[in-house]
């Protein structure tokens, strides 16, 4: 059985940090591209962070200097180090799970809500 189980989200004040964490199935994870979206109320989902079985990351623009996704390979689990966060940072993560040369996401993860207070 395959499954993504994130972990680490909850309410903290701006400027705040919080670290997601996002445990996989090993078939999943390991030369998959493992990354985040987010999704704010009454917004579409949206890319956050990626980062490819070769440590290759990418991030929204958005996030940028504040976010960091990091993989360990040993634990089959991947992060997200949030910083400075602001109260449009407000939403449900997910953690996904891109097969190599897919279009998109296969696996998802359940999401774990990140709610920032001013």
């Amino acid at each position: 059985q395959v499954q993504l189980v994130e972990s680490g989200g909850g309410l903290v004040q701006a400027g705040g940090s919080l670290r997601l964490s996002c445990a996989a199935s090993e078939s999943i994870f390991t030369f998959n591209t493992m990354g985040w979206y987010r999704q704010a109320p009454g917004k579409e989902r949206e890319l956050v962070a990626l980062i490819t079985s070769g440590g290759i990351t990418n991030y929204a623009d958005s996030v940028k200097g504040r976010f960091t996704i990091s993989r360990d390979n040993a634990k089959n689990t991947v992060y997200l180090q949030i910083n400075s966060l602001k109260p449009e940072d407000t939403a449900v993560y997910y953690c996904y799970s891109k097969i190599p040369g897919a279009a998109g996401p296969r696996y998802w993860g359940q999401g774990t809500q990140v709610t920032v207070s001013s």
